[in-house]
């Protein structure tokens, strides 16, 4: 059975890249843990609705979920107490949300437990099974990039923290895994929605990955293209209802727009000089992405 993994951001940076520049800015460090943060709170109000969907069947999963919600409060609980003792706000993080991306692009209106129990429970596993592994990507990259910084209390502090939650993130994904390969392994048609349900959730994922790390010029095109790739997984008679419900707010994305704001206030406020040299660049550089995508290739001699 196809093993999926997150990919890279734009193929380009890997977590450890990323982590590696985040625990350098402490300012930025603090954020992506109240990030981590807000992810595990909601993820225990997203498990129970699953839970409620359900309604008490297959009653082996409702356990699995209860004890994944009983897990994921205690790490919310850990980094909630870890960002108050640091002195950080612990409301609700800036910027784009990969949750609410992800749900944005989540097909709930083909998902209906009371018209095809079955499908629901593979859709519901493969989207918690991908998400899973993006977070034990990022801890895993957090706990090396922590190791290789000045082990200052506060370092350690932190590092600490994230090593008692790896391991029970790890454990969710085996789970996950297993699950998925028991369905799978009834019948080859149930090994073929396993599968289709993996590549869409990749997908979702990895759309809703990129929207909250991309705000460079150009990033909408590129959200249009993910959702392309989304649709690109689905039967054709579903794809045009789902393109058409998101591509607005693919487009447009307002929440995009704020964060810009947002990031380009901060970085003005720190350092005018860098924000003009550093960050103005880099921004402008995402159109040249698009460009270079976009340039037809030359003819061989």
């Amino acid at each position: 059975m196809t093993v999926a993994y997150p990919r890279k951001l734009r193929n380009t940076m890997g977590a450890r890249e990323i982590l590696a520049n985040v625990v350098r800015d402490r300012e930025i460090h603090l954020i992506t843990l109240n990030r981590y943060r807000y992810s595990e709170q909601r993820s225990c109000k997203d498990l129970t609705e699953v839970i409620e969907q359900l309604n008490g069947e297959p009653a082996e999963l409702v356990r699995d979920l209860s004890r994944h919600i009983s897990d994921e409060a205690r790490h919310a609980m850990w980094l909630t107490d870890l960002l108050v003792d640091l002195g950080q706000n612990v409301g609700t993080p800036p910027g784009v949300s990969y949750i609410d991306e992800f749900e944005r692009l989540y097909d709930r209106e083909q998902q209906d437990p009371t018209t095809n129990r079955e499908d629901f429970v593979i859709s519901s596993l493969a989207a918690i099974n991908v998400t899973e592994k993006r977070g034990c990507e990022y801890f895993s990259a957090h706990i090396h990039a922590l190791k290789q910084a000045p082990q200052t209390a506060e370092n350690i502090k932190i590092r600490e923290t994230i090593e008692k939650i790896f391991p029970e993130e790890a454990g969710h994904v085996r789970w996950g895994n297993r699950w998925l390969g028991s369905i799978a392994a009834k019948s080859p048609e149930h090994r073929q929605k396993v599968e289709q349900a993996k590549r869409k959730y990749v997908a979702i994922e990895q759309a809703a990955f990129e929207s909250g790390m991309d705000i460079m010029l150009g990033a909408e095109l590129r959200r249009v293209t993910r959702l392309v790739d989304i649709a690109n997984t689905m039967p054709m008679w579903e794809r045009p209802q789902y393109l058409m419900e998101r591509l607005p707010a693919s487009l447009l994305a307002p929440d995009l727009q704020m964060t810009r704001v947002d990031v380009a206030q901060r970085a003005w406020n720190r350092d005018p000089q860098a924000f003009m040299e550093k960050l103005v660049p880099m921004f402008l550089n995402g159109l040249n992405t698009i460009e270079k995508k976009q340039a037809p290739a030359k003819p061989k001699a």
